[in-house]
């Protein structure tokens, strides 16, 4: 029993979706076998057991229903980690292409391909993007450019999952080419040095390579996250998969969502100039402090911690690392862990990209994972979403 995974209660309803007292109710029906571990009063279990239970109950939830069930095989947020396909993504990220996990959330497989997109389609989606006013941001050029790569490519309206896993390659490639170049080309074909040189003029690195590149990857899905409900109920009503993600950009612009990555990086700017205390102090007067705790990770995000680690590789300016020490330092007094927004701020901070930065790389971070699940969704019944409303206006009138 040594090497077994063993779980608290708070772990157990967590992972089922339940209170604690139905995992008691669990124990006295026989469901679920508790675990004395020496030296502990209080019980534990088992995860294999937690698994089983788990698979048993979801399979036996009605599909249709008044909030029909989201299901999906693609990640888990289970026991503090994140996981695709069963892989821990912090593990899997400091040495894993960006290319390699799209391969794996799209089809279980591990490959290491090259992503391109046609000449033609880049020339498009250039062009489109550049009639947009100076003063729009990075971010704002990535929906015009999905709509051009739709526009252009003929099997838009072939839903097959193969077909979808085939054009997802080069639409990734076109959302990250069609940006304007802001520093040297580069001569590495992966995404992650195609999008540095859109990020930044400073020259890459080794190190800084590495870290986007886990960025990516950390991003890459989080389950049923806003945006991704947001494609997968346009994907059940079969809109194409380029206007799918459409519905993702959209929701992901919200300011609680991917778009809160420019506050962050705004937050540490300010605690460089001004220092960390007066910054924290306005911040949390108006609202809150951004890029601190999650919570579906209440011991901490692994995301942030595991991109805060490949960070700490790169040369940072002294001021920098007193913000942020003094940012973190003050933050921990809440009982708030960094999370993956405020480690990608410190990131943009660190290589010279703009507060515009986090949000592209989110959008095409989990632009791969929305691939997933608009597959996932195409073999659902179709426009399967129709909840009931809670009428609160006034009673019709009368005739």
């Amino acid at each position: 029993m040594s090497g077994e995974k063993l779980l608290t209660t708070a772990e157990v309803a967590l992972r089922l979706r339940v209170k604690p007292e139905t995992v008691y109710a669990y124990v006295s029906r026989g469901l679920l076998a508790r675990v004395k571990v020496p030296g502990e009063r209080t019980s534990r279990f088992r995860l294999a057991d937690v698994e089983r239970l788990a698979a048993r109950t979801q399979a036996t939830r009605p599909d249709r229903d008044a909030a029909p069930a989201m299901r999906t095989a693609t990640t888990l947020i289970a026991y503090g980690r994140l996981h695709y396909r069963g892989l821990d993504v912090a593990k899997l990220a400091p040495e894993t292409p960006f290319e390699e996990i799209a391969y794996w959330l799209w089809t279980g497989e591990r490959r290491r391909e090259t992503f391109a997109a046609s000449v033609e389609t880049l020339d498009r989606a250039r062009l489109a993007s550049s009639h947009l006013p100076a003063r729009a941001r990075l971010f704002d050029r990535l929906p015009v450019v999905v709509a051009v790569a739709a526009a252009m490519d003929p099997l838009r309206f072939d839903l097959a999952p193969a077909t979808v896993t085939a054009l997802a390659p080069a639409l990734l490639s076109t959302m990250v080419d069609a940006l304007p170049v802001a520093g040297q080309a580069p001569s590495d074909e992966r995404v992650a040095a195609r999008l540095w040189s859109r990020l930044t003029g400073t020259p890459p690195t080794a190190p800084g390579l590495r870290a986007l590149n886990a960025a990516l990857v950390l991003l890459a899905d989080h389950d049923l996250a806003a945006s991704t409900i947001a494609v997968r109920v346009a994907a059940s009503t079969r809109a194409n998969p380029y206007a799918a993600v459409l519905a993702g950009l959209g929701a992901l612009d919200g300011p609680m969502h991917g778009a809160i990555g420019s506050g962050v990086h705004r937050m540490i700017g300010a605690a460089r100039r001004e220092g960390a205390p007066a910054v924290i102090a306005e911040w949390l007067r108006t609202g809150g402090l951004p890029g601190f705790g999650h919570p579906l990770y209440p011991q901490g995000d692994p995301r942030g911690a595991a991109l805060l680690g490949l960070v700490a590789d790169l040369p940072v300016d002294g001021d920098l690392r007193r913000a942020v020490d003094d940012l973190t330092g003050t933050a921990a007094r809440r009982d708030a862990p960094p999370n993956v927004d405020f480690a990608l701020g410190v990131l943009a901070h660190a290589t010279g990209m703009g507060p515009g930065a986090a949000e592209v790389i989110f959008s095409v971070a989990r632009t791969a994972g929305w691939i997933a699940h608009v597959n996932e969704e195409y073999v659902q019944p179709a426009n399967r979403f129709r909840w009931n409303s809670g009428y609160t206006g006034p009673a019709p009138a009368s005739p």
